[in-house]
């Protein structure tokens, strides 16, 4: 074989090493670099501890809807507004609670480890197993753009990170503009989106426990009053999963 054939062979392999490493290693980098620029501003607010512990100690009910009992510090409820889902079904898991004030507050009740079993799978690399909804929760919630793996040769690691990112764009509704926070009580862990401290149309929360876990979204934007940090902390210290004895007695005397 003459040098010239040589050199055209030599300079072939060059070129496909070149291609394969832009193809496992440059293409996915600069895939991380694209997802991290185009995700909403809420990708990048990570939990920080709630300053405001105390309790609402004002007149309220004690209500029991989708499998759990809770208090609510108003007494207005307005049981005529008030609406279960699914319409179709006897188990109901979403409650629509309004009150004469204007104010919604919507319970969403939602199955042991249904969030780890929609989402862990597709997060699960050889070092991180599967895990619990809260703790697989707060990994994405506690992710950000600074956190990715930019030069990772792993192009597993590199495909995790995404994933994380979009979910937390997901996961991050437009309150957590104001703030992330850790909030818990006896019974749960969980994250409030939004402060109550800055006026916005809605509050979220979404408690963790190993029996299940609870959704509390507060419809604030015909509430002139709004949400106080008091009153949200006074249900979830609250909140309590009824016994299925509970929830055979009440479905009874509902027939």
């Amino acid at each position: 074989m003459s040098s010239f054939f040589r050199r055209i062979m030599v300079t072939l392999v060059i070129s496909c090493g070149v291609i394969l490493a832009g193809a496992f290693w440059v293409a996915p980098m600069a895939l991380s670099f694209y997802v991290a620029k185009t995700v909403p501003a809420t990708a990048g607010v990570t939990p920080t501890d709630l300053s405001d512990h105390s309790v609402s100690q004002a007149p309220g009910l004690r209500l029991s809807y989708v499998g759990y009992d809770f208090d609510v510090p108003w007494s207005d409820l307005d049981e005529a507004k008030t609406v279960l889902y699914p319409k179709h079904k006897r188990e109901k898991t979403e409650a629509v609670l309004a009150f004469h004030s204007g104010l919604r507050l919507v319970v969403t009740a939602v199955p042991a480890r249904a969030f780890a079993h929609e989402f862990g799978q597709e997060l699960t690399t050889s070092q991180q197993p599967r895990t619990s909804d809260y703790v697989l929760a707060r990994d994405i919630y506690e992710f950000s753009p600074e956190k990715m793996h930019y030069l990772s040769l792993s192009s597993e690691l590199q495909s995790r990170d995404q994933a994380m990112l979009n979910l937390k764009s997901i996961l991050s509704v437009k309150p957590a503009e104001n703030g992330i926070f850790n909030i818990q009580s006896a019974s749960y862990k969980g994250f409030q989106q939004g402060n109550p401290q800055v006026r916005q149309d809605s509050l979220l929360v979404t408690l963790y426990s190993d029996e299940g876990s609870v959704q509390l979204k507060f419809w604030q934007k015909d509430y002139p009053a709004g949400v106080t940090q008091a009153e949200i902390n006074r249900i979830v210290q609250s909140l309590q999963r009824r016994s299925a004895t509970e929830n055979y007695a009440i479905a009874k005397s509902e027939k």
